[in-house]
């Protein structure tokens, strides 16, 4: 039998700025060698959880805790952050904020200067820590010098140093796109398979997660375990959408043909689903649907023809050319790093083509200032807190208004119908420091929205969002793309979004726009696929297993999806 290795009783805690209990109640025993996913929606306490298990709390986070909670048979509340780093090694969702050194094997290191191990031993483990994650050519450089998952490479080496038992990864797949995401995955699993460590993971990406095997899942939501049980049991459960959080695709496709999930094994496993008895279900469901609909295009807002750009000597934009339309709504994906961001910076007028040109309209944008693109064109950043300047949001809206010289009765009508239209109206004299991350969201979309864009630009709208927030985000923004023909690009790492809620994909690797096709065509693409750092989406395996062309698959479970949100709305 396996030996308990943390072990939760009849455990609550409560932060010491809050009247209610963000934890009640919880009992729950994890086991050595087990991998364990944390599962539950924003705000439901899986990182509170996640805190109180590797000594963050009650350490940095004061608090009052009842019960008991041992971790390698220590009693938490009764030990300090330093004997239980001894157990438990983190990986933060935001590796930059857990950098300390100046190069990547410094930052190895830490832990084991600390701990005042003999310099001989030290470079040995950081070599065996370094090679474990592939990042032993790397030691020199600077951290910052590093794409986002060499980051999460080395903060995992950094707890690699056989001491822990247990490795705790929050969100570990948060900031990557969908290859590296797939790689993050592989590596934390072959880590628990080759080091026998107890292995805890963070996140609400489920289907992401469940790229390698799980032995557990703790649903978690408003500070109690809702469900601790295998994937399996989950999957056929209804609980993923009573708590918010969003089902596999494949799961998704099957229920949409009426398929009973409680006779099938392997549910968290799409390779190794047998769907032999069920082809002919799925391919029924199918056939008795209309034939796709291409959406309609509008009259040619941007013109982008022939356009190079560089850094100094680093080519980062090559040749690139498309037309965008008024009332779309396109994803521009790609790997990290392939000038996507530099591409929506010069639509922008923030950055201008070396060669090549921009029109929007008929005008040439070199003839037009950032102010004259900003009235047409509007860019809204990933973290919102990086865009709000005001304290209040009638004022965070209206500033934009301000500064182009509009008068105050423009301002006031203009800023009134836009909080309308966000939904913010009620709140619109509201302090923005006491909205939550998605109002916050709607504020700097209001805030574009009041100088009447043409199109809007959203980088990562849905990163770090559970699947309520993700939801009410994208419906809000298709219902301004349907209601007042507001052209939309999404520059995005979530294929999820592509598929359920945008048109048409332009897809860019390496400088390069490799393919400009719809969403169905893109994501059935394999070479498109590999070539710009996506993952192949489950439903085209699952299409591929039951013997259906994967483009009209996805096209069909596309339409399907709309025609289910456009009833529930």
């Amino acid at each position: 039998m396996k030996k308990a290795i943390v072990e939760f009783q009849d455990f609550s805690f409560k932060y010491k700025t809050q009247t209610e209990t963000t934890l009640k109640n919880i009992n729950l025993t994890l086991y050595q060698g087990e991998k364990v996913l944390i599962l539950g929606p924003s705000g439901s306490g899986k990182s509170t959880l996640a805190n109180c298990i590797n000594g963050l709390i009650p350490f940095s986070y004061e608090g009052e805790i009842t019960g008991s909670l041992k971790v390698a048979g220590v009693e938490t509340k009764d030990a300090s952050i330093f004997e239980l780093s001894r157990h438990v090694g983190t990986v933060q969702q935001d590796t930059d904020a857990q950098f300390v050194g100046l190069s990547v094997g410094e930052d190895i290191a830490f832990s084991l200067e600390n701990r005042a191990t003999p310099r001989e031993i030290m470079l040995n483990k950081v070599d065996f820590a370094a090679k474990a994650v592939g990042m032993e050519d790397f030691l020199l450089e600077p951290p910052f010098h590093l794409s986002g998952g060499q980051k999460q490479k080395v903060a995992l080496a950094g707890i690699l140093h056989d001491d822990e038992e247990i490795l705790l990864f929050d969100e570990p797949l948060a900031a990557l796109d969908p290859a590296m995401g797939m790689a993050a995955v592989d590596l934390i699993d072959k880590i628990y398979r080759e080091k026998d460590k107890t292995v805890l993971i963070i996140e609400h990406r489920l289907e992401d997660v469940l790229y390698r095997h799980v032995d557990r899942i703790i649903l978690i939501n408003e500070g109690q375990i809702q469900l601790d049980s295998t994937p399996d049991e989950l999957l056929r459960s209804g609980l993923l959408k009573e708590h918010g959080i969003r089902e596999p695709l494949y799961i998704s496709a099957l229920k949409n043909a009426g398929i009973n999930l409680s006779e099938m094994e392997h549910l968290d496993c799409i390779e190794k689903l047998d769907i032999t008895g069920q082809k002919q279900e799925i391919l029924n469901e199918m056939n008795a649907s209309n034939s796709y609909q291409a959406p309609e295009k509008g009259e040619l807002l941007l013109h982008v023809e022939n356009v190079d750009f560089s850094y100094g000597e680093r080519k980062v934009l090559s040749d690139i050319s498309f037309d965008i339309y008024r009332g779309e709504r396109i994803a521009i994906v790609g790997k990290n790093g392939a000038g996507k961001s530099t591409m929506a910076k010069m639509l922008c007028g923030i950055i201008r083509p070396q060669k090549g040109s921009i029109t929007m309209e008929g005008t040439n944008c070199l003839t037009l200032s950032i102010k004259e693109i900003g009235r047409k064109i509007g860019y809204v950043m990933q973290n919102p807190n990086q865009m709000i300047v005001k304290d209040i949001i009638t004022d965070e809206v209206s500033l934009a208004l301000l500064l182009n010289g509009f008068t105050k009765e423009e301002i006031d009508k203009r800023v009134a119908d836009t909080l309308k239209m966000c939904g913010l109206y009620p709140m619109r004299n509201w302090p923005v420091s006491v909205l939550s991350y998605g109002q916050r969201k709607r504020v700097t979309i209001a805030s574009i929205l009041a100088l009447s864009p043409e199109i809007i630009i959203l980088d990562e709208p849905t990163a770090g969002q559970d699947y309520k927030h993700y939801t009410e985000i994208m419906n809000f923004l298709e219902a301004l793309n349907r209601d007042y023909h507001i052209t939309i690009l999404f520059i995005t790492h979530d294929m999820h979004l592509a598929i359920e809620y945008t048109d048409r994909a332009i897809v860019f690797a390496d400088g390069k726009c490799i393919a400009d096709d719809p969403v169905f065509k893109v994501l059935s693409d394999t070479e498109i696929i590999q070539a710009a750092n996506l993952k192949q989406t489950s439903l085209v395996t699952l299409a591929n297993r039951a013997g259906i062309d994967p483009e009209a698959f996805i096209r069909h479970f596309i339409e399907v999806e709309r025609k289910e949100r456009a009833y529930e709305s």
